[in-house]
């Protein structure tokens, strides 16, 4: 685990520690596998949970054609429930909750919730299932810029580490300029599903430094072993994160070389000094 969790909870701080991150799977992420998951990672991000009427409605059509989806009573009750939940059992990581709403106050009480447990605020710009973006969360906040800057300042105004997830590879949008936009909204981590371009990477890493901010980018797709590891590291993200790997009766050895890989990139021992960098840190 990352000292980088106390010495710069808020994601900012100059030089990042790399971190691991295992990323949500919907319906599947809840408190019991994020305590599955504490040994090997440094923060695990619970739901992705539905927030609002048009989002739970999009949810419940979604799991009527059989996809798993947290639908609790409550979902901000839920959330609380579920980060006392990590906090109880004392393991050494840092949870946080992936949110869709299609509008932005339930993404501010959530995020208070969020702050309130020093958990991470991520809002999903991410899910690309039909129904969700028909009602316009998931993907379709990347084509609507301005909505997702007003979520982004909405997190972060409760204090809350905000990260946004997002998606490359989606036809009409410049995932350059939407990460501008979170920046400058005061995200803190941007949380990239590359798809099969992990160069997408470095692009974004040359626009976080273009800019002067100190959003963290943390890659994801395709993370399973020493190799997709120091290929992200190369492009230059500050962290990556896994998914698929994380569920129960998964080949425990990908989780375990992951992380391998994550603390030799800690100690400046990952990437091979003969190999030319990309656009290494």
């Amino acid at each position: 685990m990352s000292d980088a969790l106390d010495a710069g909870r808020d994601g900012h701080g100059g030089d990042h520690e790399p971190l691991l991150v295992a990323a949500s799977l919907s319906g599947e992420s809840d408190a019991a596998w994020a305590l599955g998951v504490a040994p090997h990672v440094d923060v695990a991000i619970l739901g992705g949970i539905a927030l609002d009427p048009a989002s739970r409605a999009a949810a419940r059509d979604l799991v009527a054609r059989d996809r798993s989806e947290f639908l609790p009573e409550s979902p901000v009750r839920f959330i609380h429930e579920q980060l006392v939940a990590v906090a109880d059992a004392g393991v050494d990581v840092r949870p946080g909750f992936n949110l869709r709403s299609v509008t932005v106050e339930p993404i501010r009480e959530a995020a208070a919730v969020c702050a309130r447990h020093d958990a991470v605020c991520e809002v999903n710009a991410h899910c690309r299932q039909p129904e969700l973006c028909a009602v316009g969360c998931g993907e379709s906040l990347l084509r609507d810029v301005d909505r997702l800057r007003e979520y982004v300042s909405a997190a972060t105004e409760t204090g809350a580490t905000t990260s946004v997830k997002v998606r490359a590879e989606v036809s009409g949008v410049d995932l350059v300029a939407v990460t501008e936009a979170v920046a400058g909204a005061g995200g803190d981590w941007l949380h990239v599903d590359a798809m099969d371009s992990e160069s997408v990477i470095g692009d974004l890493r040359d626009a976080v430094d273009r800019d002067g901010s100190d959003l963290r980018i943390v890659a994801n797709n395709g993370v399973r072993d020493r190799s997709t590891v120091a290929e992200y590291a190369a492009y230059g993200a500050d962290a990556v994160s896994v998914a698929r790997a994380t569920r129960p009766g998964s080949d425990p050895d990908v989780l375990d070389t992951v992380a391998d890989a994550v603390a030799d990139w800690r100690a400046d021992s990952l990437i091979d000094p003969g190999t030319p960098p990309r656009r290494q840190r």
